[in-house]
């Protein structure tokens, strides 16, 4: 948690040194009445939205550092909730200074854009605009479902391009970077390490470590109705480091599924050649995963997340899964060091075709003298449950179910609406937040 904070303050602290630099390298001298305050206002406007929109870039770049501290659905969480006062501060900042100039050269806003539209490098700096535009609409949740997810992700790669066509006017319009060497070696630190953190640990990790691994599909397994085990073998797998619980992004090089990358759970713990990972059929990129033939070869960027022990604060551990949300759930189980006693597991499943891996939770070495529970049945119809029908007709709630929830770490997973109704009743009991456990995979 102090490592959080750390990275928490530093996000702030950019955003105070990307202003305290303009200050010092004489941005208020340029004020001597409202014209030049408005445009100077403009510049520090600008200066934030660009600063937050590198940061953003950060938190999307999956840093090992920072996935090992928040995981990397609260960073890409953090990076959407940045990504609207981001483009509100770029469009103060375009309007503010057109307007500044405008008071200043004692003509209008239009005959000013018209006059901006007139440098090659404004020009490209309001292609920037228009991208980044185009990107915060796109992940707006109401548009963003009218996407598929290649779609939107093809989308999204141009806020890489907004970011670079609008430096340039940095360098002659704005002259941040061109102006003061504090200024220049801050704004190129910053984005040297946006970019250079998107290009190592987006492409350039995740290429060495499949080439090093040479991971390739075994065998694919029938679990049930829908859902498949993927049985995969390659070079040294252990040597990912993979804890119980963790995730990767695979992509499979056949013709039907190369061009999908997927965030998939392990289902087990690798060994030193082999690796399981287990796929319900969600959609039709899932589907295919499904169909991919033995001697595939496959790419991996990971492991990633933090739904660990590693993160585990109380003595006892609470444990809730739903669906082919068994999966993380599995190997996060197989890896922990339990003590008899230690553990309560509820499997919940609608019927029994649900019930994926359950037979191999219970012979888990790590779960002898530890109890594991299922609970099968339909939720009662407009009642906002976690818990089955017949569950609740016996009087049963989170706290029978787990006698010491406020003891225990909760890990959950399974369909979001689902869990966020079983943290629900966990909040409600009095768990604290740092007992709750969730790592959500929706883009």
């Amino acid at each position: 948690m102090r490592a959080a904070d750390l990275m928490v303050v530093a996000v702030w602290l950019s955003v105070a040194v990307a202003i305290s630099l303009w200050l010092a390298y004489g941005g208020m001298n340029q004020v001597t009445d409202p014209a030049s305050a408005i445009t100077a206002l403009g510049i520090v406007t600008g200066l934030v939205g660009t600063d937050l929109i590198l940061v953003m870039l950060v938190l999307a770049a999956r840093i090992p550092a920072i996935d090992r501290v928040f995981g990397q659905d609260k960073a890409m969480a953090l990076h959407r909730r940045l990504g609207k006062p981001a483009l509100s501060l770029i469009l103060a900042h375009a309007a503010l200074l057109t307007v500044g100039y405008a008071m200043s050269d004692g003509s209008n806003v239009v005959a000013e854009t018209i006059g901006f539209l007139q440098s090659k490098d404004l020009l490209l700096a309001y292609l920037g605009f228009g991208l980044l535009v185009a990107v915060v609409v796109t992940s707006l949740v109401a548009v963003r479902r009218r996407f598929s997810y290649e779609a939107w992700h093809l989308i999204h790669l141009l806020s890489y391009l907004a970011v670079l066509v609008a430096v340039p006017h940095q360098l002659s319009a704005g002259g941040v970077l061109a102006e003061g060497t504090g200024q220049r070696v801050y704004w190129l630190a910053l984005y040297v390490l946006a970019f250079g953190s998107i290009g190592v640990f987006r492409f350039l990790v995740p290429m060495i470590r499949s080439a090093r691994h040479g991971i390739r599909v075994a065998g694919v397994e029938q679990v049930a109705p829908g859902v498949v085990s993927l049985h995969l073998t390659g070079r040294n797998l252990d040597r990912l480091h993979t804890a119980g619980g963790q995730y990767a992004i695979w992509r499979f090089w056949t013709g039907a599924t190369w061009w999908h990358a997927h965030p998939i759970s392990f289902s087990a713990v690798p060994t030193a050649t082999t690796a399981r990972i287990t796929v319900r059929d969600l959609g039709r990129g899932s589907a295919a995963i499904g169909r991919v033939r033995p001697g595939a070869r496959v790419s991996i960027e990971g492991p990633y997340g933090v739904f660990t022990d590693a993160h585990r604060v109380a003595p006892k551990l609470a444990v809730v899964a739903a669906g082919i949300g068994i999966t993380p759930i599995r190997s996060l189980l197989e890896h922990s060091p339990l003590s008899p006693g230690e553990a309560t597991v509820v499997l919940r499943g609608t019927d029994s075709t649900q019930s994926y891996l359950w037979s191999e939770i219970g012979a888990l070495p790590s779960m002898r003298g530890n109890t594991v529970y299922t609970m099968l049945g339909a939720r009662p119809p407009g009642l906002a449950t976690w818990m089955s029908a017949e569950a609740l007709s016996r009087g049963v709630t989170i706290t029978s179910a787990f006698p010491d929830l406020l003891r225990s770490d909760l890990y959950v997973c399974g369909p979001q609406a689902w869990t966020d109704l079983v943290i629900r009743d966990a909040r409600a009991a009095g768990l604290r937040e740092a007992q709750i456990h969730v790592e959500r995979f929706d883009w």
